[in-house]
């Protein structure tokens, strides 16, 4: 069988499911998470005015002043909380195709913007810090939804969904709650079956709203599910 002939016929019998929506693009976190994206909520002044602004974990000290993308920030508290009647939201805002997430504090009377980050890095880093080694393997593109792709294995004649064996079955079943919970989803299989080591082969591609991924309950969740295919 020649490549061009492989790929039609991989194109051909590929299973795909999918959970219809629109990627979540916001979603509501608690302070816990800023700590886990490896951030500081600081009280301040952002260019003379009062501001709240994020800042690396561990870095600034009340009363000092810095400099970054040409802006001038002094910093008079690290916040231990959620200012009192505020809540955190987080989307992800794309530009240029690169893709931003975007936080703001809301109380009710004002939305206050408190940070923007290119989510690729900030999803990496987070995927790292939290020993998610799949989910950080697993990480191609990164948009409103992240594609996460593993693959093992040479490609052959993928099999037909009555024939998969007991691991991609479980996983398919399991991806379709998590998908569920998020609200979109779409899983592109190709399981080869297993080589004559009892390897399994296969390519995986699997789509998720960005914003979830970065809830540690979601990316957990997700990670453990990837480490089934080994």
């Amino acid at each position: 069988m020649n490549p061009s002939e492989l790929r039609t016929l991989i194109a051909l019998n590929t299973l795909v499911f999918e959970t219809l929506g629109q990627p979540e693009k916001e979603r509501e976190f608690n302070f816990k998470s800023l700590k886990r994206w490896g951030l500081d909520l600081i009280v301040g002044k952002r260019n003379g005015h009062d501001a709240v602004f994020v800042g690396e974990f561990g870095k600034h000290k009340p009363s000092e002043s810095f400099e970054e993308a040409g802006e001038h920030f002094e910093v008079i508290e690290i916040l231990s909380e959620l200012p009192k009647g505020s809540k955190l939201f987080a989307r992800i805002q794309m530009n240029e195709g690169t893709a931003f997430l975007i936080g703001e504090l809301r109380d009710g009377a004002q939305n206050r913007e408190v940070l923007r980050l290119p989510a690729p890095a900030l999803l990496m880093a987070f995927a790292r810090k939290h020993s998610l080694p799949h989910v950080a393997e697993a990480i191609r593109s990164v948009g409103t939804a992240t594609e996460l792709v593993r693959q093992r294995g040479q490609e052959g004649k993928p099999v037909p969904f009555n024939q998969l064996s007991n691991v991609p079955r479980r996983f398919l079943r399991e991806a379709k709650k998590i998908e569920k919970s998020m609200g979109f989803g779409r899983v592109s299989l190709a399981y080869f079956g297993e080589n004559k080591d009892k390897d399994e082969r296969f390519r995986l591609s699997w789509l998720v709203p960005t914003v979830a991924l970065l809830d540690i309950d979601c990316a957990e969740k997700i990670d453990k599910l990837l480490s089934a295919f080994k």
